[in-house]
């Protein structure tokens, strides 16, 4: 198979990431002034338990299924059979899923509470499952995602404004989410006649799909514990207005971590099909600049939402959701975090077949945030679970990078860390003038951002810094061709 463009699949994925930023940002400051914190934090309630019945019928097959596609996708025969095999234990495991679900559902009183919310929520099993998501990515079918996807956030978007107008329309909220989110995946299964022969095979080896399977369906358990267990855990510990509190911090930081882990998602199909050629020189040159993308655009974004965060929750979710600054702010590093573990955990780790180590890292960051759960949500609510949520994914990166330390030794040494340093110092000081300003939520943002992110921009072009430099001259070379075909067309 013809590899496809990777500035093409990047365009593509920053485009579908974008999608996912501003699909929020248009419905989340309505939603959330109409169905108010305890409307959001049922909707964010039930997501985060069903998604723990979703991850036991993925069972690890979304990142795994990637990695055994790509490494076979020039092969039909071998492709056709490891799809068909995989597809076998997503349809057991989906089975089994629903079965414990709906005896969940009429058992557990805050659940039998809200049964048609948790039903509709309950689809984002089914549709993950026959989705094949992974598939389409270890075939760098990025313009196909981008395309299908926003379609159906537009549709969902359309329904948000026309139907949610009370704050006893929660469940539907719940269902234009799980719209938005899953239902495209029909169409992902109506396609997937185009790239598998969906005839039974005579002959299945499901056998030696099951360790690796298993591997990162641990490693899914684990992130699962400390990204939505903090929900989970204040729902019950709590009430509903603190789960939506912390919903309204947690919902811009996972904007901004689509945001981030752009790249990465991208190149992990690259990656592994490197590793399988024995590629090695191309398989580091894309790690180190991974690396540096993400902290280059991550640490700046950190930043800028601490210092700003109280502007950024009223901007999005209004006054009545001031309990959710401080969990922002305390939440706001683990872009950095989630950034840097992503390429260390996804783009090198996995690729090279040491998944084992990330699942490790994971357990550590499970562990952690459970225990600091425990002590801190009965005493500090919201900002307890943001506190448990920071220290889980410095114990991840920590370990990752621990067992990277000879593969990174060199990547990190071309990291210009004192210019990105001075460029952060020089942005902040830049902007932290306009919160003296009273000119609303968001202008305050508007001009903060402009100024914060242009002095920030500027200072590492001055400074020479390699990667914004290039990208730079991409941008003034694409320019410069455009006037000249221009000219040439007069």
């Amino acid at each position: 198979m013809k590899a496809k463009s990777l500035k093409l699949n990047f365009i593509m994925n920053a485009i579908l990431t974008m999608s996912s930023f501003i699909f929020p940002l248009i419905t989340w400051p309505y939603v959330s002034r109409v169905l108010m914190p305890e409307g959001t934090g049922k909707v964010s309630f039930a997501t985060s338990v069903v998604s723990y019945f979703s991850m036991f019928a993925q069972l690890g097959i979304p990142t795994y299924g990637i990695r055994a596609c790509a490494r076979v996708r020039d092969d039909k025969e071998k492709l056709n059979k490891v799809v068909h095999e995989l597809l076998r234990i997503n349809c057991i495991t989906t089975i089994i899923s629903y079965t414990v679900f709906i005896c969940v559902f009429f058992i557990v009183p805050s659940i039998a509470c809200e049964k048609p919310l948790f039903l509709i929520v309950s689809a984002t099993i089914l549709f993950n499952a026959i989705g094949v998501e992974w598939l389409y990515k270890a075939l760098e079918q990025y313009s196909y995602i981008t395309i299908r996807s926003i379609i159906f956030k537009f549709i969902a978007l359309v329904g948000m404004f026309g139907l949610v107008h009370s704050k006893e329309d929660y469940v539907i909220y719940g269902f234009l989410t799980i719209f938005a989110a899953s239902a495209s995946n029909i169409l992902n299964f109506i396609n997937l006649h185009r790239y598998v022969n969906l005839n039974l095979l005579e002959r299945y080896d499901i056998k030696v799909h099951l360790k690796p399977v298993l591997v990162f369906f641990s490693m899914s358990v684990a992130t699962n514990i400390y990204t939505h267990l903090d929900t989970v855990m204040l729902g019950f510990m709590t009430s509903n207005i603190d789960v939506g509190y912390y919903n309204a911090a947690v919902k811009i930081k996972v904007i901004l971590v689509s945001i981030v882990t752009s790249l990465g998602t991208v190149l992990l199909p690259r990656a592994s099909s490197y590793v399988e050629q024995g590629k090695q020189d191309e398989f580091i040159r894309i790690t180190e600049k991974a690396l540096n993308f993400e902290l280059i655009f991550a640490a700046p974004l950190s930043l800028y939402f601490i210092l700003f965060a109280k502007n950024g929750i009223y901007f999005l979710s209004g006054n009545m959701y001031s309990g959710a600054v401080v969990p922002m702010q305390i939440i706001m590093p683990t872009l950095l975090l989630i950034g840097i573990s992503n390429i260390t955990g996804i783009q090198i780790l996995v690729p090279m077949g040491k998944e084992k180590i990330v699942l490790y890292s994971e357990i550590a960051g499970a562990c952690v945030d459970l225990v600091l759960n425990i002590i801190l949500i009965p005493k500090f609510a919201s900002s307890g679970a943001a506190f448990g949520t920071l220290a889980a994914e410095l114990a991840v990166l920590m370990i990752q990078m621990i067992a990277l330390r000879k593969f990174l030794s060199e990547s990190i040494k071309k990291i210009n860390f004192s210019k990105i340093l001075i460029a952060l110092i020089l942005g902040a000081l830049g902007s932290i003038w306009v919160k003296m300003l009273s000119i609303g939520s968001f202008f305050t943002l508007f001009i903060s951002a402009l100024c914060f992110f242009g002095v920030y921009g500027t200072i590492l072009l001055v400074l020479k810094e390699p990667l914004i430099n290039e990208m730079f001259g991409h941008v003034l070379g694409l320019i410069k061709r455009k006037k000249f075909n221009d000219t040439k067309e007069r």
